[in-house]
């Protein structure tokens, strides 16, 4: 995934944990829905004005908002997973993995 679709899944994660639609996000920073749709699937990037913007929307800092090396597809992940629990040798943290991911998938 490059910068510029980390940077905009992450934009677009952060507004729905504020609750806002694309309009009404677009609205708050002033740009046209059709611009944030653009930045948020990492088709445009967007201006230092814009960044500002979104910065004080969404109030969090430049270092959280471009803190994005850490994502990683869904099927990046259960691969992942997938890999490290089959290279454990260890039966009891195999067992205490199971329950884990058991509890969560069961709340």
């Amino acid at each position: 995934m490059n910068i510029k679709k980390q940077l905009g899944a992450k934009i677009k994660r952060l507004r729905l944990k504020e609750g806002l639609t694309q309009e009404q996000f677009a609205e708050k920073i002033n740009i046209a829905t059709r611009t944030l749709s653009g930045i948020e699937t990492g088709e445009n990037f967007l201006t230092a004005d814009t960044l500002e913007k979104i910065l004080d929307v969404l109030d969090v800092t430049s270092s959280e908002l471009f803190a994005i090396e850490h994502i990683k597809s869904q099927e990046d992940l259960v691969n992942e997973i997938i890999a490290d629990v089959q290279n454990l040798k260890d039966k009891q943290k195999i067992e205490t993995i199971y329950k884990i991911i058991k509890a969560t998938i069961n709340e």
